[in-house]
């Protein structure tokens, strides 16, 4: 970094200095409880810590490596941490002999083991052997985090992720780092959910403090803060929401920083996927069968190439494994992934590409013919499948039973990865079974059933028995169940069963176990808990159905959503589009809905009831504030949609700019518009635009007494 010039800061002037950093770390904070998430998984898994650093940032380093080998506050069990810094026979014989660039790197390749973490900390972000620390670390597999001075710097360019200290002096950098590591340690504790220490349990000395004199020489004003709740342990059944993963990496401290993706390694069989859709208005004459007229082709990686190309989608960088024919539908395939942006290590096939072909009418399937017989003979593991496994932060196995998860090579490559990485498997009734010590499988519901037929039934209770019993057989850390529109158990070591429910109910759910298993996938390689990653892959996956399922999307609509960021609210227009390709009805509504009551509830059911899906014109702010007056609206559009969303008679909302919502009713072409009662059709200026295209007008009963207005008026005649 720059060196500062002029008087060194002293007294009240290095103070102040501290201010904007220190405030501009509060954004880091999510960032900084990533790290600890991942870092506790990585040590309770086995895994180690190390940290390196020059100077002062050497002495940060060894401060961060004896908070974990020892404790940051409370008693826990000790970990494994390494500072490269602090043996001086080492690094004086490595220097000697290697030169002092080597003097960390030489350490790394000798301590680091894949999926640990490296801590490097540099205020310039140039110091050579730190940046040949940072280099051994990536090509040893470990997971690189920096802790630097102001960007651009070549340091970024070799961390996983990065915390950037935009600040002139190296004080103020070195400062806020110790802060971050203080961060860091009270995050690790935290997600290990580490109790309060008690008194004779070992805690530090400490002197009595002396009374406080009755005159302080110096008074500083401030305002207590709360004393911290105790931390409680935790069950499955209390942890945390899902946290939904941004897409930006690196973090800057008053600046802007640069990010790495992900590295998630899919291992397993690739399919050709085609949909053959047309129109249906005859029986053939010489059998009582529909005839298709004039279908369109439509074709889409399937099986571990769907789940590959939906992680990519989720802007994680993808290597898939897998064993591709010599045919034409295996160069398609290769073609589709390439154009998902998913690098493929081929082991050969001997053998046909696996296809299945969907004939449909309307969207609708009418039958399924699948080509490629029996499997064929899978070639043995590459070195290069070894390298993309060794260099993973997480591996996804979706076995769909055609022998590349049953491969003996390529089964030794991911037992080796256990515990340091986290290894999701999705299995398949005619695969084999997971590798041992896998963190979390991912079965259905019959397929569950099938593995572990008692006890009978699909309640929760012989669902949670089964998972259990998985668990127990698979040696897996924990085994989520998925349920269809029912979501997901999660049973994990100890605790009560985890319900995830599905915020969706209708779709095509073809390809959804892909769908949650890439997701949850990814959000592990991010740092997920496994009880978030699942609440994470439901949502995901329900969106996915909701939207159309594996038909719903081609290698073109996963390149724009890669683009686009993450998952979010189902597209209204997209889902508008599928339910009449399908020959289903979409209804529409609008309004303000600032503060939603019983009567918009009846009235949004009673539109539901109409048609296949619901679909909300929802007001933006500046609309509503000229319909309806300069007070309002009481609640942002962002509030009042997630809301309208949250309603199970809700497919999607729309927000729209205008005063009325002509122009999102052009977007949306909905069969029936329906409003309440308290309107005409013939007053409706949508009215117009809907006969354009066939659609209708429609007034629903409204429920009496129940208004904005009228809610409005009694909370302030209750006020007063």
């Amino acid at each position: 970094m720059t060196r500062a010039t002029g008087p060194v800061p002293h007294g009240r002037a290095h103070l102040a200095a501290l201010a904007a950093p220190l405030a501009a770390l509060e954004a880091e904070v999510a960032r900084i409880d990533g790290w600890g998430r991942h870092l506790s998984t990585v040590l309770t898994g086995g895994g180690r810590l190390l940290a390196a650093g020059n100077g002062g940032s050497a002495a940060q380093a060894q401060h961060l490596t004896s908070e974990l080998v020892g404790r940051y506050r409370d008693d826990r069990q000790a970990f494994s941490a390494i500072s490269l810094c602090v043996e001086a026979s080492s690094v004086t014989a490595i220097a000697n002999d290697y030169g002092n660039d080597d003097v960390f790197a030489r350490q790394v390749r000798a301590h680091g083991r894949p999926g640990d973490v490296l801590v490097v900390l540099s205020t310039s972000g140039c110091s050579p052997n730190v940046l040949t620390a940072a280099a051994a670390g990536r090509a040893a597999g470990l997971t690189v985090w920096a802790l630097t001075g102001a960007a651009p710097n070549p340091l970024l360019e070799l961390a996983d992720d990065a915390l950037v200290v935009d600040a002139p002096a190296t004080a103020t950098v070195q400062e806020v780092h110790q802060v971050a590591v203080h961060l860091l340690c009270a995050a690790v504790d935290t997600a290990l959910a580490v109790l309060p220490s008690v008194a004779g349990a070992g805690d530090r000395c400490r002197p009595e403090p002396p009374e406080a004199p009755a005159t302080p020489a110096i008074a500083i004003a401030h305002t207590p803060a709360p004393a911290p709740a105790p931390a409680p342990s935790r069950s499955l059944s209390d942890l945390p929401p899902p946290r939904w993963s941004s897409r930006q990496r690196t973090g800057r401290v008053g600046g802007n920083g640069r990010r790495r993706r992900e590295r998630l390694v899919v291992v397993g069989d690739a399919l050709l996927d085609r949909d053959l859709d047309g129109s249906v208005e005859r029986l053939a004459p010489d059998a009582p069968v529909p005839v298709v007229d004039a279908p369109v082709e439509r074709t889409r990686p399937g099986g571990a190439a769907l789940a590959a190309s939906l992680a990519a989608a989720d802007g994680a960088d993808v290597v898939l494994v897998t064993a591709l024919a010599d045919d034409e539908p295996g160069r398609r395939l290769a073609d589709l992934l390439e154009r998902a942006g998913v690098e493929v290590v081929d082991l050969g096939l001997d053998g046909r590409t696996p296809e299945k072909v969907r004939v449909q009418a309307g969207g609708r399937t009418l039958v399924r013919v699948d080509h490629g017989g029996a499997p064929g003979t899978v070639g043995a593991a590459t070195a290069g499948a070894r390298t993309a496994l060794d260099a993973a932060g997480a591996v996804l196995v979706a076995d769909y039973g055609r022998g590349v998860a049953a491969d003996a090579g390529v089964r030794r490559s991911l037992a080796r990865l256990l515990p340091h990485t986290s290894l999701v498997w999705d299995p398949h009734p005619r695969g084999p079974e997971p590798v041992a010590g896998l963190r979390l499988a991912t079965p259905n519901a019959s397929e569950a059933a099938r593995l572990v037929p008692q006890p009978p039934g699909s309640g929760t209770a012989a669902v949670a028995t089964r998972a259990r019993a998985l668990a127990d057989r698979w040696q897996a850390g924990a085994v989520a169940v998925t349920l269809g529109s029912r979501g997901a158990l999660l049973v994990g070591p100890d605790g009560p069963p985890l319900a995830v429910p599905a915020p969706f109910a209708d779709g095509d759910p073809c390809g959804a176990g892909d769908r949650f298993a890439s997701a949850a996938a990814v959000a592990l390689a991010r740092g997920s808990l496994v009880s978030e990653a699942v609440e994470e892959a439901v949502h995901v996956a329900s969106a996915f159905v909701a939207a159309g399922g594996a038909a719903g999307f081609s290698v073109a609509d996963l390149a724009t959503e890669k683009q686009d960021g993450d998952v979010g609210p189902v597209d209204a227009v997209a889902l508008a589009a599928r339910v009449r390709r399908e020959g289903g009805t979409v209804v529409a509504t609008g309004g303000c809905f600032d503060l939603l009551h019983a009567g918009h509830v009846h009235m949004l059911q009673a539109a539901r009831s109409l048609g296949d899906c619901l679909l909300v014109c929802l007001n933006a702010d500046e609309s509503v504030h000229r319909l309806k007056g300069p007070d309002r609206p009481l609640q942002s559009q962002d509030d009042r949609a997630a809301v309208l969303a949250a309603l199970d008679c809700v497919d999607a909302v729309m927000i729209f700019d205008e005063d009325t919502p002509v122009q999102a009713l052009e977007q949306l072409r909905p069969h029936v518009f329906a409003k309440g009662a308290d309107y005409a059709v013939a007053d409706l200026p949508e009215a117009r635009s809907l006969a354009r295209w066939g659609g209708e007008a429609v007034v629903l009963p409204y429920l009496q007494g129940r208004s904005t207005s009228r809610l409005m008026k009694e909370a302030v005649r209750r006020a007063r």
